[in-house]
């Protein structure tokens, strides 16, 4: 089963694999990962979190202003918060345009003042440098862990990328977020200090954050297809019950979806709220739902 799903997996890496310039790493690069290349400007930032006790200061937020895709306001600021005001966490799927089955997956914590903070676990591409499947198979390609502002890390693939974006509500409770939070935050931190290297199939995005669930609740999240093809990766978190099983997927798949709602925002400060809006219907179709059973049970 193992390797049918790799074979399986390869085919899409290689039909997916882009056709930027090969800029292959030399033998010595592919010995030992670095955070000191010539990176692009977007990755260029390293973030990191300094903690103490409750109080975490987080360092390189970055909040870029996208004019095209290639053409930002490259900005990033510093913001120091208790742990205790992290209320929630969203999970993100973005499905790849060209091979909808592969998915960026990020994470996004609610505060208590409605602000949000977004975590994008990404390839750190030099400069030149594209993004490759199959070329993540073979120490090219470094990890990075970006925390952003939702108008940047959601905007600009809604907006210049043309991608859709889920934003799944989780059911988490404030405390498994905040766990959660000091999670991302120390291997966000590790990474600063000891860069790794990405992989396809081990160290991805999805791979990243199921391991973040798994450290909280051993095997919460078993690897499977769906871990590995993550366009399909929000419909297994709703299976699990990671995620609202008090509607079908399909509409809350459907109220997740937040594109029109981030292109007609992207100006304005309160993004976030608005890209949130279709949320106010979970509550009315539940809502509907248990008067329908109270009117049938009649």
């Amino acid at each position: 089963m193992r390797i049918s799903i790799l074979l399986i997996a390869l085919v899409i890496f290689v039909v997916t694999a882009g056709c930027s310039r090969l800029n292959v790493n030399t033998l010595n690069e592919r010995l030992k990962p670095s955070n000191d290349r010539d990176w692009i400007a977007e990755l260029n930032v390293t973030p990191f979190a300094q903690v103490s006790g409750d109080q975490v200061t987080l360092r390189n937020i970055r909040k870029n202003r996208y004019l095209t895709n290639d053409d930002y306001v490259l900005d990033h600021f510093d913001r120091t918060i208790e742990i205790s005001q992290i209320q929630s966490v969203d999970y993100i799927v973005v499905p790849f345009n060209n091979s909808p089955q592969i998915a960026h997956t990020m994470l996004s914590f609610g505060l208590d003042d409605d602000t949000y903070l977004g975590v994008s676990v990404e390839v750190r591409r030099e400069k030149g440098e594209g993004y490759s499947a199959w070329r993540g198979l073979t120490r090219q390609l470094e990890l990075m862990y970006v925390l952003a502002d939702e108008r940047d890390l959601i905007g600009v693939r809604t907006s210049h990328r043309e991608s859709d974006v889920y934003v799944y509500p989780t059911i988490a409770n404030p405390e498994q977020a905040q766990a959660l939070f000091k999670s991302v935050v120390s291997r966000m931190n590790q990474l600063a200090a000891n860069p790794e290297f990405y992989h396809t199939i081990t160290n991805n995005c999805t791979t990243n954050l199921q391991s973040h669930v798994n450290e909280l609740s051993p095997d919460r999240i078993p690897y499977a297809w769906k871990v590995l093809l993550p366009a399909h990766s929000a419909q297994y978190a709703y299976d699990l019950g990671l995620l609202d099983r008090r509607i079908p997927f399909e509409d809350l798949q459907a109220l997740a979806l937040v594109r029109n709602e981030s292109n007609q925002n992207l100006d304005n400060p309160r993004f976030s709220k608005l890209i949130r809006t279709k949320r106010d219907a979970l509550e009315r179709i539940v809502q509907r739902q248990v008067s329908n059973q109270q009117i049938q049970t009649r």
